[in-house]
């Protein structure tokens, strides 16, 4: 038994190692910005994991996307900033948008400049499956939609995006 759990904690670590081996042109790994890039850089490898980790645990990388700290992009208000933080925060921006609701539909509001985060989240949740088509859809197809779907709809008032 013991070696069975062995074994499946070897090839999960593997598996996320052949993931986590890609270095962004920003400086940072797949663990995005924050605390855990500062620390580890963008070495690829296994040491993104713990880069990600760093990040989870030190709960920073949210905050650092949004005050463009810690390794992570200016933030001003705009399109490009709401990208940014999309794309660093897909899964989480991916479960708050089937909610309607959470911490990164607000900061999405916020950087967009949205009258209420309460309609972006309602708003986002009706777009869902035009936003999340497939489980494969990239990360900047994702971005995209979400800041499309933002300035088509005039009632949201998000002013920062142009």
């Amino acid at each position: 038994m013991r070696k069975h759990i062995t074994m499946t904690i070897a090839m999960g670590l593997l598996g996320v190692a052949a993931v986590a081996g890609t270095a962004h042109a920003d400086g940072y790994g797949t663990a995005g910005c924050g605390l855990g890039s500062i620390l580890f850089h963008d070495k690829p490898g296994i040491v993104q994991i713990f880069a990600a980790t760093t990040n989870g645990t030190s709960a920073n990388q949210t905050f650092a996307i949004t005050s463009g700290t810690s390794n992570c992009k200016s933030t001003a208000a705009g399109t490009a900033s709401a990208k940014a933080f999309i794309q660093a925060n897909r899964e989480a921006v991916a479960k708050d948008i089937a909610r309607g609701q959470g911490e990164t539909i607000t900061n999405l509001a916020s950087l967009a400049g949205c009258s209420s985060d309460k309609a972006v989240g309602a708003q986002l949740q009706r777009d869902f499956k035009s936003i999340f088509p497939s489980e494969q859809v990239s990360d900047v197809t994702v971005s995209d939609s979400v800041v499309s779907m933002l300035q088509a709809h005039p009632e949201l008032a998000c002013h920062d995006l142009t």
